[in-house]
């Protein structure tokens, strides 16, 4: 936990395919934090591991990572691209809360879940994919994602969250089986 904490002069982190966790905290407030490499051993990424770090511009999610704990990417204020790998099953709550530059996201067949306030806030996210495997999107999910300009929600899911789609002014077109 809280590992490398406010470190305001690190901006780039490599970490080995020996590494299996990154624990709660780790690089939290860690401001200049630009680049980050994570290897193939990760399998869990901690709550508010990245939080608040407004350098990050993208991140790849090995396959190998089963669980990103809630908060993860919090405040990741330039954050635009994210591929996350066919290891989740559930994105966590707040996951990329206020993550506003977020354009580019790949989410995986294999996520089951979207916790709320995932994407609240993300104001540049223009699409997303929900795949087949979705059963259950949270409250505010999508609040304030106000570049959303259409959204298929498939059959599989069974329920939708209070506000999910409050205050997204750019959707024209939403599909509900």
């Amino acid at each position: 936990e809280s590992a490398f904490r406010a470190c305001s002069q690190l901006t780039a982190i490599n970490l080995p395919d020996s590494v299996t966790t990154i624990g709660d905290y780790a690089f939290y407030e860690c401001y200049r934090l630009a680049s980050v490499t994570l290897g193939n051993g990760l399998t869990s990424i901690g709550d508010q591991a990245f939080m608040y770090c407004s350098a990050l511009k993208s991140i790849v999610i090995p396959n190998s990572v089963t669980n990103i704990g809630a908060s993860a990417f919090n405040c990741c204020s330039s954050l635009d691209s994210v591929a996350i790998g066919n290891g989740l099953r559930k994105i966590s709550d707040c996951t990329f809360y206020k993550c506003s530059a977020l354009a580019y996201f790949t989410m995986p067949d294999s996520i089951e879940s979207i916790g709320k306030h995932a994407f609240f806030t993300c104001k540049s996210l223009k699409n997303i994919n929900v795949p087949r495997t979705v059963t259950t999107i949270g409250d505010y999910v999508f609040y304030n994602c106000s570049s959303l300009t259409s959204i298929t929600i498939p059959d599989s899911v069974t329920s939708i969250g209070n506000q999910a789609f409050q205050s997204c002014y750019g959707l024209t077109e939403i599909t509900i089986p």
